[in-house]
């Protein structure tokens, strides 16, 4: 059975490289192309990940876009600019493009987040993966437990792993122990986990089913050569454009 899975793994992983599930362009890649190493670039892609709950990515990350190239609403990336303008003004720069849907519950987790990044970081987020070493492991304790509500959404299964996920593919951001970074299990992916039959019918529908699809890719990968990351983006591609079969013949070349 493990087995199996993992040769199926291995064929998915195959075809998205082929770039046979629906092309390779993913949301986050809607954005300016900063330096890499630039808090501009951190910030661009830890706020907007805190509104990203039940909508589509696609959407929200090209609103992001927008509101960054706009003069006049770009200053919602800067979090010391967020807490020195009226709170109307964020509303309205946030709602523009609709980076923010709900124009006052969003814009209070947007707000929150910012006050966050002031308070301990002086609004320079790249120091909470500093002052743990780029510990994955630290990093999500402070997160999602210690300061839980500092971090409104950030701190959710899901977006908690998905935003780390993110930082370490369009970052120059290096994990210590980036094996300990888990499968971000959104929609898609819980669906494809259900697709290659790791989770059942009843657990697919539980309330803690986000749990059930992470533990059972960190033990299905370990002690192989696969880390959970490595499989997020073609079970995200393969779920969105509607689980083309599996082509074992792509292992061979063909």
């Amino acid at each position: 059975m493990r087995e199996e899975k993992l040769r199926e793994v291995e064929i998915l992983i195959a075809m998205w490289k082929k770039g046979l599930l629906g092309g390779e362009i993913m949301p986050e890649d809607a954005n300016p192309h900063f330096k890499e190493e630039s808090l501009e670039n951190y910030l661009y892609f830890t706020l907007p990940m805190a509104l990203n709950y039940q909508r589509n990515s696609y959407t929200l990350w090209e609103s992001a876009l927008k509101t960054y190239e706009d003069p006049s609403t770009c200053f919602v990336f800067d979090p010391h600019e967020v807490l020195r303008r009226p709170l109307e003004e964020v509303m309205d720069a946030l709602t523009k493009y609709r980076v923010a849907l709900q124009r006052n519950k969003q814009t209070e987790i947007w707000i929150k987040l910012c006050q966050t990044f002031v308070e301990f970081f002086d609004g320079d987020i790249r120091k909470l993966f500093d002052m743990f070493d780029n510990d994955v492991n630290r990093i999500r304790e402070f997160i999602q437990k210690d300061k839980k509500t500092s971090f409104p959404y950030l701190s959710g299964t899901k977006i908690c792993n998905y935003w780390l996920f993110v930082i370490y593919q369009y970052t120059d951001r290096k994990y210590r122990n980036i094996e300990c970074l888990t499968v971000a299990p959104d929609t898609h992916v819980v669906k494809a986990t259900h697709r290659l039959g790791l989770i059942s019918d009843e657990e697919m529908g539980r309330s803690d089913v986000q749990l059930i699809v992470i533990e059972r890719w960190n033990k299905l990968f370990e002690g192989t050569k696969y880390k959970p990351i490595d499989i997020h983006t073609p079970l995200w591609l393969w779920s969105r454009n509607g689980f083309k079969d599996l082509d074992e013949s792509v292992l061979n070349g063909d």
